[in-house]
């Protein structure tokens, strides 16, 4: 099988390189050019979904049977301080891939091309207490610039799938941590501040914000074999949505419990009001049912293992 991962230069998108590779498909991934992709196990091509025309190109030479959506602003935190960049990359450059695909000429009509736009946990927004664990049909209520811009992406993935009968279909991603991922990111942002730490180069103190939030974590290269599970032919509906996550929600400060007692450091607490976000919801968990039934995909790479995967990573960095 051909696959296209857009936007693959970031954390998630090595990860679906090699996942895809060890599972015989020919890979293509696109990066930005200022971008680096270090993989020798797919066609690195440069590309700025912000461009249709070069999409259109791509796809016609290419003709790919699956492309993975990736391309994306993706910190909620960058969202609020860049809401402008985040709906262009977000939305726009979303519309210019399907725009590119339903046009495509090269590859027969009978041969479609299935697309799978990566969205997020976070379009649910506030959930209540009693919604969860959330599902599929649980009306989005995004509660940030980022989620808002992916709800739309979901959206437009309905519209065209129903309107043009194309092979579209979204999943809803909750928060998913390892190795190499940036410290933008909460799990990775901790492990990295112990690293830091362990080494000497600053004070023993974390930085945190909200602690008392719950979210749903999975391994990243557990969501990454939940994405190629669903691009297999018969698996996935076109126009529908899957939720992938670990279908159990953890509170931050249990997280930063784990990383601590992995260090042999002593390090103090320090809330930092900076890091609270402008909205944020208490809960969110996912059912993860829905995928479950159509793949039989479950999470299987423990808690504990990733966090300390991911504190090992940012120690042999520092190192």
């Amino acid at each position: 099988m051909k696959a296209l991962i857009v936007g693959a230069a970031g954390f998630v998108g090595g990860y679906l390189i090699d996942e895809l590779a060890s599972n015989n498909y020919e890979v293509y991934a696109t990066k930005l050019p200022n971008e680096f992709i270090d993989s020798k196990s797919c066609n690195v091509i440069d590309l700025d979904i912000l461009i249709e025309n070069d999409i259109s190109a791509i796809l016609e030479k290419i003709c790919p049977d699956v492309i993975f959506h990736l391309a994306a602003q993706s910190s909620v935190a960058l969202s609020w301080k860049k809401p402008a960049l985040t709906l262009d990359i977000n939305v726009r450059g979303s519309v210019n891939l399907l725009e590119a695909t339903r046009n495509c000429k090269s590859k027969p009509s009978s041969l479609k091309t299935k697309v799978i736009l990566i969205g997020s946990g976070e379009e649910y927004g506030k959930v209540n207490k009693e919604e969860n664990p959330i599902n599929e049909t649980n009306q989005a209520r995004p509660g940030n610039i980022y989620a808002a811009s992916k709800a739309c992406q979901n959206m437009l993935g309905k519209i065209y799938a129903d309107a043009y009968d194309m092979e579209v279909l979204m999943v809803r991603a909750f928060n998913h941590i390892g190795p190499g991922q940036s410290p933008d990111f909460v799990v990775s942002n901790f492990c990295k501040q112990t690293a830091e730490i362990e080494a000497g180069l600053v004070k023993p103190v974390i930085n945190v914000g909200n602690l008392s939030a719950k979210r749903d974590f999975t391994d990243v290269r557990d969501i990454v074999r939940a994405y190629r599970l669903l691009s297999i032919n018969g698996n996935g509906k076109k126009g529908e949505t899957y939720n992938i996550g670990s279908g159990k929600a953890i509170e931050i400060k249990e997280i930063l419990d784990i990383i601590i007692s992995n260090s042999a450091s002593k390090i103090e607490i320090e809330i930092d009001e900076s890091r609270y976000r402008p909205v944020d919801v208490p809960v969110i968990e996912a059912d993860i049912k829905k995928i479950n039934d159509c793949t039989g995909w479950k999470p299987v790479i423990d808690l504990n293992l990733t966090i300390t995967d991911t504190l090992q990573y940012w120690r042999s960095k520092i190192k």
